[in-house]
């Protein structure tokens, strides 16, 4: 249908008398919808698991029940056994491995800094870092030295990513909330809320909208 020199795909409704279109739900954003509910089932199922491996959160410290943190302690392999039994080429590239922390680092500061300095001119709330760079590994009583610190990188590293993948995604919904035209693999959660690759009268209504909606992210 053609109207006014815009083009409305099907599966959009004119209402007339207000020049805009209301795009119907597509079967995009139902399954964004899905991919919702299943982060919180998986919420769920860890809520679970608390229960089953005995142990709770208090104060932002794990705490495991007495028995249960004997029993990984009397699972945790020693250092000498642990080097002896590790692949020599795991020890080699170590260094290596290690090293990301310098780009990490740096990555995590200066996004830090980008954020302080523009959301609040954007109007966009601040995203808690502490949401998303958890060390909570080292409570494992069945880990020794070494894993503990690999652990404590690996949930540093990621972590990180994740921040900067949320800080990222809210900059893309105030600037661009465009869908691309191919398929994005896993993309970050405020993409479900994109307008269609394509829909001009869609990015011309919902840009404030989108905009506005990030004030109350949290």
């Amino acid at each position: 249908m053609l109207r006014m020199g815009l083009i409305v795909p099907r599966g959009q409704i004119f209402v007339a008398g207000f020049g805009h279109t209301h795009a119907m739900p597509s079967l995009l954003d139902d399954l964004l919808e899905r991919a919702v509910r299943l982060e919180r089932e998986i919420e769920h199922e860890l809520n679970q698991a608390r229960e089953q491996w005995r142990y709770r959160i208090e104060r932002g410290k794990v705490r495991f029940e007495q028995d249960v943190r004997a029993a990984h302690r009397r699972l945790k392999q020693g250092l000498p056994a642990y080097l002896r039994e590790s692949n020599p080429l795991h020890l080699l590239v170590a260094p290596v491995i290690y090293s990301l922390i310098v780009p990490i680092a740096i990555l995590d500061v200066w996004i830090s800094c980008y954020q302080r300095i523009c959301f609040p001119i954007f109007g966009i709330p601040l995203v808690r870092r502490g949401t998303y760079i958890v060390f909570d590994r080292q409570h494992l009583a069945y880990l020794n030295l070494i894993e503990k610190m690999n652990c404590g990188f690996c949930g540093y590293a990621n972590g990180v990513l994740a921040y900067v993948r949320e800080i990222a995604g809210r900059t893309e919904q105030y600037w661009c909330p465009i869908r691309h035209a191919k398929r994005v693999r896993a993309p970050h959660p405020h993409y479900r809320e994109f307008v269609d690759y394509g829909d001009a009268a869609g990015y011309q209504q919902q840009l404030p909208l989108l905009r506005a909606k990030l004030k109350d992210e949290k």
